[in-house]
C-alpha cells in the first residue's frame, strides 16, 4: 500500500470523525437555545425597547442605563447563539470541500475551527448555569489580608490586581469603594464593586480564603513564606430587595478618607463607617465623591451582608443574625497559588489546577470559575432531587 493511499485513508477517517462531532453538536444546539431562554429574552427585549421609547424615559438616567444595558446583554446573547449555528454550518461546508478535493489544508482549518467553536459553545452553555436568584446582579467584593503580616498584605494587593484584570477582560466595571493600605507594602483590606451582567454569578465562586506560597521578596534570607487573604463576595441588591433596618441599630461615623483621591478627599470628612450593632458587622466606604454617596454605598453593602446571613440562617429578624466566622489562615483555603518550589494554582473544591501562574495572576481565572460552576450546578441539582423525594 502506497504512502499516498495511507494518507488518503487517514484523511477520510479524520473527516468522518469531524462530521460525527459536528452532527452531535447540531443536536445540542436547540436544547442550548431552550436553556438560554431565548424566547423569553425576545419578549423582554421587546418590552424594554417599548419602555425606552417613552418620552420621559431619560428623566431617570439610572433606570435608563439599566434598561439599555439589559437590552444590550440579551441581544448579545441571542447574537452569540445565532453565530454558533452559522459557524457550525460553515464548518460543514469546509469539511465537504476537504472531502471532495482531499484537501488537507481545509481539513486542518476545519479542525482548528471546531476547537474554537467548541470553546464558544461551552462559554455560552455556562450562562445556563447562572440561574441563581441573584446571579445577574453586580458583585460587592471585599479582600482582607490574613496570616502572614506584610507578606499577606502584598498578596492581597496581588489578588486585587487579578480581579481587576479579570473584570477588564470581561468588560465589567471595577470600582474601588474602600481601601486600607498595608503598614509597609500592599493592602490590609479592599472593597470594590464589579458591575455587569452576571458579575455576582461568576465571582461568587471566589468566596473564601486564598493561599500563596512563594519566596518572600521581603525576606533578606530568601526563605519561602505562606500567606493568606480572604475574599468575600456579595450580590449588590437593587431597590426590589427590601430589608427593614432599624436606624437605632446603626452607629454611623464619618472621617477623612485616606490615600489617593485628590484635594476633596483629604479636606472633607466624606468617608463613612456604619456599624450594625446587633450583628457587629462593620462596613465602610470612602471612594465616592460625597459623604451622601459613601453612606448610600455603605448601606447597600450592609443590606447585602444582612440579606445573605438571613438566607443562610433562614431567620427573619435581623436582631438575631450572627455570621459564621472562617479563619483567614491555614486549613481554610479554597485555592492555593504556589510560586515555589514549582508553579501551580489548584482549587481544592474542584481539583482543577494549572501551572500557568502568570496567566492566573493576570486575570485568567475563567477555568477555575467554570469548574466551580459545574460542581455547584450538580450540587444544586442533587439538592433539588432530594427535596423532591422528601416532599
Amino acid at each position: 500500500m502506497s504512502c499516498f493511499t495511507i494518507e488518503l485513508e487517514f484523511l477520510m477517517i479524520s473527516i468522518e470523525e469531524l462530521k460525527t462531532d459536528i452532527a452531535n453538536y447540531m443536536k445540542r444546539l436547540p436544547p442550548l437555545g431552550e436553556s438560554l431562554r431565548l424566547g423569553q429574552d425576545a419578549e423582554e427585549i421587546n418590552r424594554l425597547t417599548e419602555e425606552s421609547t417613552i418620552p420621559d424615559f431619560w428623566n431617570d438616567p439610572e433606570r435608563a442605563q439599566i434598561v439599555q444595558k439589559r437590552i444590550a446583554y440579551l441581544s448579545k446573547k441571542a447574537e452569540q447563539y445565532q453565530q454558533l449555528g452559522e459557524d457550525l454550518e460553515d464548518l460543514e461546508v469546509l469539511i465537504e470541500l476537504a472531502e471532495e478535493e482531499g484537501d488537507e489544508a481545509a481539513l486542518e482549518e476545519a479542525e482548528h475551527g471546531l476547537v474554537k467553536w467548541t470553546h464558544n459553545f461551552e462559554r455560552l452553555r455556562l450562562e445556563t448555569l447562572l440561574n441563581g436568584e441573584h446571579d445577574r446582579m453586580n458583585a460587592l467584593v471585599t479582600l482582607h489580608a490574613g496570616a502572614g503580616g506584610t507578606e499577606a498584605q502584598d498578596w492581597t494587593e496581588m489578588l486585587s490586581r487579578m480581579y481587576m484584570r479579570w473584570s477588564e477582560k470581561h468588560d465589567f466595571d471595577f470600582q474601588v469603594l474602600d481601601l486600607v493600605d498595608g503598614d509597609e507594602a500592599g493592602i490590609k483590606s479592599l472593597s470594590f464593586r464589579v458591575s455587569g451582567e452576571n458579575a455576582y454569578g461568576y465571582l461568587r465562586s471566589e468566596h473564601g480564603v486564598h493561599r500563596l506560597v512563594r519566596i518572600s521578596p521581603f525576606d533578606s534570607s530568601g526563605r519561602r513564606h505562606t500567606s493568606f487573604a480572604s475574599c468575600e463576595v456579595l450580590p449588590e441588591f437593587d431597590e426590589t430587595i427590601e430589608i427593614n433596618i432599624d436606624p437605632d441599630d446603626l452607629k454611623v461615623d464619618t472621617y477623612r478618607a485616606s490615600g489617593a483621591g485628590g484635594q476633596h478627599v483629604n479636606k472633607t470628612s466624606s468617608a463613612v463607617r456604619i456599624t450594625h450593632l446587633p450583628t457587629g458587622i462593620v462596613v465602610t466606604c470612602q471612594n465616592e465623591r460625597s459623604q451622601i454617596q459613601n453612606r448610600a454605598t455603605a448601606m447597600a453593602i450592609l443590606t447585602s451582608k444582612l440579606y445573605q446571613i438571613a438566607q443562610q440562617r433562614q431567620l427573619e429578624r435581623i436582631e438575631d443574625l450572627k455570621g459564621d466566622v472562617v479563619d483567614n489562615a491555614w486549613g481554610s483555603q479554597i485555592r492555593s497559588y504556589v510560586f515555589c518550589p514549582y508553579t501551580m494554582v489548584r482549587d481544592h473544591r474542584t481539583d482543577f489546577e494549572t501551572s500557568d501562574v502568570d496567566g492566573v495572576m493576570d486575570g485568567d481565572i475563567d477555568d477555575f470559575i467554570n469548574a466551580w460552576l459545574m460542581i455547584d450546578a450538580q450540587r444544586r441539582e442533587t439538592a433539588d432531587e432530594q427535596a423532591l423525594k422528601k416532599s
